[in-house]
């Protein structure tokens, strides 16, 4: 089952939330795609197909989307929550990626949540179409390199961070059953960064869904993310998104 809510429409963009509750492990028939754009999951998990490509979906990765694409989803997590923007060729600089597949960093991921925001203030106009005009210069940077030759173990392995910090690196690649040295080339290697910044990029998406939620004892906050203190909290936090946590939940209260 999916619900699809229109959030904003103007001639050269139109912005939707999508939600689904569907647990089918296979691949849906195929759907075809008639902008330019992105997928961003704000929570779940589930499989996109499209031109021969595969992408593993989830709030750390999406995918970027080109008309005429025929596109097959597949949720064997059950339900997600996602926000789909397609925009006219007047917003859209080089074509059809090699690989759909978008790293979303935390950076992006506040874009993501601004954007969402101006579209709460309803200034379509001005407000949404600024943080929109963000979103996309940030997102033209953050494309996956192509090759995905451990795809498979890189999804098993964001799974598992996402689910519960495994306690390392080491017990990570035991509990994959994996070299713990092919784990670590493979974060570099294909989505261009360590293991280590991934992690943290994961604790600051959860330090964020914190801040907006109104959270304000930043050393708890700290101690319930497994930071070493507040301080490490409010240097990890400056370093992905280029904010001190203050200057971050200002934003969530304008």
């Amino acid at each position: 089952m999916r619900t699809t809510t229109l959030l904003a429409r103007r001639p050269g963009f139109t912005i939707r939330a999508v939600t689904c509750w569907d647990d089918h492990v296979g691949w849906s028939s195929p759907e075809p795609r008639t902008g330019f754009g992105f997928v961003l999951a704000r929570r779940g998990r589930f499989g996109w197909q499209s031109r021969g490509q595969v992408v593993d979906v989830d709030p750390t990765v999406g995918y970027v989307t080109v008309p005429g694409a025929e596109e097959r989803f597949a949720h064997p997590a059950g339900g997600d929550v996602c926000t789909s923007v397609e925009v006219g060729p007047e917003l859209w600089r080089g074509g059809a990626p090699a690989d759909p597949a978008l790293y979303v960093d935390a950076r992006l991921e506040l874009a993501h949540r601004r954007l969402l925001k101006a579209v709460q203030a309803q200034d379509v106009d001005y407000g949404v179409v600024e943080e929109l005009l963000g979103l996309l210069v940030i997102a033209g940077k953050s494309a996956v390199p192509a090759g995905s030759r451990d795809r498979m173990l890189l999804a098993a392995a964001r799974e598992a961070i996402q689910a519960a910090d495994p306690g390392g690196l080491l017990p990570l690649a035991e509990l994959l059953d994996v070299s713990p040295y092919r784990l670590s080339r493979a974060f570099t290697r294909e989505l261009g960064i360590s293991l280590t910044q991934y992690r943290n990029r994961v604790r600051v998406g959860r330090a964020l869904d914190r801040l907006e939620a109104g959270e304000q004892d930043l050393a708890g906050l700290a101690a319930d993310l497994g930071f070493a203190d507040q301080a490490h909290l409010c240097r990890t936090i400056r370093v992905h998104v280029g904010r001190t946590p203050t200057a971050v939940a200002r934003i969530f209260k304008t």
